[in-house]
């Protein structure tokens, strides 16, 4: 099922739509479709248009003080921040974005609960016998966080299944801190609750400046930007079939 999530998004995400007008534009020898498709792609891969959808996808909640949040049972931290390869005996760990992590360790620090929680992630294709939870633990332990006070649940996929196993691992009724993206809080903290938390939402890892002048810099295409676009259109994806599925 996860290589379906994986791959009929693709269908629908600019890049294969630009592809498919190009091919179409092609064989009926239609021009006017190689135009769009160009004039498309351009557009969705500035930042004029990539930060302003990106924002909407975000939401308007910026990140809050530690010293705002209340307490709770757990401290919950989300995987999809590492890419772990193992060579030999050894581990080396790439990272995305530590955002989540460190915000984790942050919220644990500063006392707002006394158990700090990671999920396992970990992809079928994956080939590191370590889950990202397992990876993230030995690394809080040498940021000063005792080993009894850290959790971390089975190997997990998506978010549908962090959320399960969570619930599994601390039990249901609980009230949580979860930490993850910006893009992604809205979706994880719709499932977590969905299983019966009573869900803190502690939003890091935000892809765009919150003040940003205008410049000629912004109408100029880039690789980075159409990622962006992309990003935000399989998160929007996300959202709507979790809200078709329930």
């Amino acid at each position: 099922m996860i290589y379906l999530h994986k791959i009929l998004p693709i269908f629908v995400l600019p890049i294969m739509l630009f592809i498919i007008l190009i091919l179409l534009g092609l064989i009926k020898n239609k021009k006017k479709l190689i135009y769009i498709a160009v004039s498309v792609l351009y557009i969705i891969s500035t930042p004029i248009f990539s930060n302003n959808f990106f924002k909407l996808v975000e939401g308007n909640e910026y990140r809050k003080p530690i010293s705002t949040i209340d307490s709770a049972d757990a401290i919950v931290v989300l995987s999809g921040m590492l890419e772990i390869n193992e060579v030999g005996d050894s581990t080396y760990v790439e990272w995305g974005d530590a955002d989540r992590f460190y915000g984790g360790i942050a919220l644990f620090k500063a006392g707002k609960a006394q158990k700090l929680v990671f999920t396992g992630g970990k992809m079928p294709w994956d080939k590191a016998r370590k889950t990202e939870g397992e990876v993230l633990k030995e690394y809080a332990m040498s940021n000063g966080v005792p080993s009894e006070n850290i959790l971390v649940t089975k190997e997990v996929e998506n978010t549908a299944d962090e959320a399960t196993a969570v619930k599994e691992l601390i039990g249901s009724n609980k009230k949580i801190i979860l930490v993850t993206s910006a893009y992604h809080i809205y979706r994880a903290k719709s499932l977590f609750e969905k299983k019966g938390f009573n869900v803190i939402s502690f939003n890091v890892d935000y892809k765009v400046a919150v003040n940003s002048k205008l410049n000629i810099l912004h109408f100029l295409p880039s690789t980075g930007n159409l990622q962006l676009t992309e990003t935000g259109v399989r998160e929007l994806i996300g959202r709507l079939f979790y809200l078709l599925k329930n």
